[in-house]
Order: C-alpha cells, then sequence, then structure tokens
C-alpha cells in the first residue's frame, strides 16, 4: 500500500482577474476550490492512475472537512488526524502573472501529533510512504524524522519531498526517491547550475548521501532519472503551461505508482514525466486519459 502524507494541507482558492488593480475593487472572471497539500496531489493522482493508496496527515475545521469530503467523493480513501484549528486556504490569484499567498495552517499539539505517528505504526513491509511539503513550525523542523524512524521500524519504504535541510537529514536514512528540480538542486549545494552534466554531478551527490533514486525535473527541458546504475534522460512533451501547482507533486504519484505496480524503473521514469506534464497542462491535476496520451510520446534515452 501506498500512503502519502501532507502535514500542512490546504484548499487552494484559485482567482482569474482579468486587470487586478491594488488598492480597488476588482471582480472575478472565474474562480476555482480544490484539495491541495503536495501528499493530496500525489493521492489524487495516484487514484487517477487506479493506484489504491491512503491519505493521511492533519485536517481541521470547515476546511477541512471540504477537503475530506472531496477525497471521499473521488473515491480516495483517507485516515487524517482531526486538529483543533481550521486547515489553511491558499490563495491563488491569476492576473497575467500568478500571485500566491498562501495560509500559515493551525497549530498542531503534541497529542495530535503523536496521533499521527501511531497511525504510521501501521506500516507494514514493503509499505510506501510519500512525505511531501514543509512542516508546520509548531511540528518543529525534525518531525520527518521522527515519522521516519517508524518506516524504518516497520521496514517500510519512504519517498521524501521537501527542501533544505529536512530533506539533506531523510537522506541518511535511504529514502526511495527525491525529486528536486533543478533549482532546488542548486540551491540545496549552494551552487548555480548551468548545464545538464552539472545536475547529473549534483544529483549523484545525492545518491551518494544515501538516496536510491533522484529525479530531477527541468520544466521544458525534460526530466533526468539518476540512478547507481545508469542516467536517464526523457524529453519534456509539448502543450500550453496552464498549472503550475502540482507537476512535481504528480510526477512523483506517476513514478511512484508505476514502480510499485511493474518493479520497471524506466518506465516508472516515463510515467512521471507523462503525469507532470498532464497537470502542468491542465487546469486541474492530470486526469488519466490525458496521462496515457503524453506517455505514448515520451521517449527515454540512457546517457
Amino acid at each position: 500500500m501506498i500512503y502519502t502524507v501532507t502535514l500542512n494541507p490546504s484548499i487552494d482558492y484559485i482567482v482569474e482577474v482579468e486587470d487586478f488593480r491594488l488598492g480597488g475593487l476588482n471582480r472575478m472572471n472565474r474562480d476555482l476550490k480544490l484539495p491541495g497539500g503536495k501528499g493530496i496531489n500525489v493521492s489524487r493522482v495516484l487514484n487517477q492512475l487506479e493506484i489504491g493508496n491512503i491519505a493521511t496527515g492533519f485536517l481541521g475545521g470547515f476546511t477541512g472537512r471540504y477537503i475530506k469530503d472531496w477525497l471521499a467523493e473521488e473515491g480516495i480513501s483517507s485516515d487524517f488526524v482531526t486538529v483543533n484549528g481550521d486547515t489553511r486556504i491558499n490563495i491563488k490569484l491569476k492576473s497575467g502573472e500568478e500571485t500566491e499567498i498562501n495560509g500559515a495552517g493551525p497549530e498542531i499539539s503534541d497529542t495530535e501529533a503523536i496521533a499521527l505517528i501511531h497511525k504510521l505504526e501501521a506500516l507494514q513491509k514493503g509499505d510506501i510512504v510519500v512525505l511531501s511539503g514543509s512542516i508546520p513550525p509548531s511540528l518543529g523542523k525534525n518531525f520527518y524524522d521522527r515519522l521516519i524512524a517508524v518506516c524504518k521500524q516497520r521496514e517500510a519504504e519512504f519517498v521524501i519531498d521537501t527542501t533544505g535541510k529536512p530533506l539533506q537529514q531523510a537522506l541518511v536514512h535511504g529514502p526511495l526517491l527525491v525529486k528536486p528540480n533543478h533549482h532546488e538542486l542548486a540551491e540545496l549545494f549552494g551552487v548555480t547550475i548551468n548545464t545538464r552534466e552539472e545536475i547529473i554531478t549534483y544529483g549523484r551527490k545525492l545518491l551518494e548521501a544515501g538516496a536510491r533514486h533522484v529525479l530531477v525535473s527541468m520544466a521544458g527541458d525534460g526530466a533526468l532519472f539518476i540512478t547507481e546504475q545508469a542516467v536517464y534522460y526523457a524529453n519534456a512533451p509539448s502543450g500550453q503551461v496552464k498549472n503550475s501547482v502540482g507537476a512535481g507533486d504528480s510526477m512523483i504519484a506517476g513514478f511512484v505508482g508505476t514502480l510499485s505496480a511493474t518493479g520497471d524503473v524506466q518506465e516508472a521514469f516515463r510515467a512521471g514525466v507523462a503525469s507532470g506534464s498532464a497537470t502542468a497542462f491542465s487546469d486541474d491535476l492530470a486526469a488519466r486519459p490525458f496521462i496515457e496520451q503524453l506517455r505514448s510520446v515520451i521517449q527515454v534515452t540512457q546517457l
């Protein structure tokens, strides 16, 4: 079974305004409310791929109920810890450029944090846990370490999709996959990356630090997949980018879901790129027919 963990979910409130004027009255052309949070995005795309999964993390208040009801409507199993505060709302204002206003999220108590740890104690050998996104300040910077410790105790695999120190701390524990984009990879090592060869060099450093697979997205330039045995490149399919939210999460879903179903890393890489691209070209997250359409035009080449 695949589990996704979202520590700070949200309702993503997407608002389109033709000519936004700060300080004036603005009227929406269109708005959309979607369940947000990196792990929740992974669950929704896994569901499109018909890969069984359970979404967990923290939800609270009327906003949390909205997310839980949405997932249930889509047929996604969930097992969230209910918290006292309201799950946050993130505003995505589209008016020419996109402006984001992200909520802080609720305070998570020690009791609520321990309740999530207890839920993961039901993991079994071979399960995969996807840990995605930022850690709420109330949980402390090392909370992912506590969740990873449970995964290791239960002999479950884990995927980590975060940045900075939490990612660096997780590498020593041998994550199944890490997925920085090329900007995040450069930031992680405090360097400037200008070439594909430099991406491969620093991607291999993540392997040396403990990661088992490294997937680096390069937007319109495609993606690189780096293992101990080989380096693969996949082209980016052509299309109009509509959605900057969730493409990386969709890539993880496509990769992890296909790897768990087939064991084929190259096919998992192809599915990951197809899923990420399908989301980038859609208003919401990728739907299966579009993923399959793009999968057929993606070429994976060993470098």
